[in-house]
């Protein structure tokens, strides 16, 4: 697996970040950097994504078991203690997981847009749109400036910085030997993220014993937890918020609330 420092090499990991599906760690570099002051951060890139290079197999996959995993492996291998989980979405859900798993490693958790369906619901279809969406995504570019043209200006980046979309694109895609470039997020193993989703984020959450702080979306959120039912779910524990004027982008739209709730986690 392949992970980004952030801040000082001389202090322990304070902050493990995962980020969301299709995207990459590089991309939320300038986001998390204003909380490098306070902590040592740790921005990896899950399987499938970025440089990591662990396998892809999408034949029967059902949940994002394999993601906890290797989240879980991380902590192992770097052996930290009282770390502040935090992620975007699929990496928001995936930290979910692992934290039930080594609670003895965690001291909070911080979840940004983390994919939490409804109740009951079996998780996106493959005909949903963003699964066919997946699907159909352009894969390889002459090279990194043609992809950067090609998405400037497109209604998903428009939140996003030029420092942002150059970020993504780095890590985003690996270099071919014909001189083209190709998305490091294949995009079969982008559809089978969105369709695999055989785990249960809210077991997790009624099972975890650390405070957790959620803060959602106000538009076309994919965390659909009411704060009645986070309450039901976590009582004191769990902290949900819905950020005003936001999207799935959240992290790019508002980074200043990212880094002042990683602030606040790791005191």
């Amino acid at each position: 697996m392949a992970a980004l420092e952030i801040g000082p090499a001389d202090r322990p990991i304070g902050v493990i970040f995962s980020h969301a599906n299709g995207f990459d760690a590089r991309l939320y570099t300038s986001i998390l950097e204003p909380v490098a002051a306070l902590t040592r951060i740790l921005a990896i890139d899950l399987r499938g994504h970025g440089r990591t290079s662990l396998p892809t197999v999408t034949e029967g996959r059902e949940s994002w078991n394999d993601l906890r995993d290797d989240l879980l492996a991380v902590m192992t291998e770097t052996d930290v203690e009282d770390v502040v989980l935090a992620g975007h979405s699929m990496g928001a859900t995936s930290s979910l997981l692992a934290a039930v798993a080594a609670p003895g490693r965690v001291r909070s958790l911080v979840l940004f847009e983390p994919v939490i369906l409804e109740g009951g619901e079996g998780g996106l279809t493959g005909d949903a749109a963003l699964a066919q969406g997946a699907l159909r995504r352009k894969a390889v570019f002459a090279d990194r400036a043609a992809a950067i043209a090609s998405y400037e200006g497109r209604p998903a980046f428009k939140s996003w910085t030029p420092r942002m979309l150059a970020d993504y694109v780095a890590d985003g895609f690996r270099d071919l030997p014909d001189g083209t470039i190709e998305l490091s997020c294949a995009p079969a193993w982008e559809y089978s993220n969105y369709v695999s989703q055989g785990h249960d984020p809210r077991q997790a959450l009624r099972d975890l014993r650390r405070p957790v702080r959620i803060l959602k979306a106000e538009i076309h959120s994919t965390c659909r937890l009411t704060p009645a039912e986070a309450e039901a779910l976590g009582g004191g524990r769990l902290r949900i918020e819905t950020v005003p004027n936001t999207t799935h982008f959240l992290p790019m739209e508002r980074p200043d609330v990212v880094a002042g709730a990683l602030r606040e986690a790791v005191g």
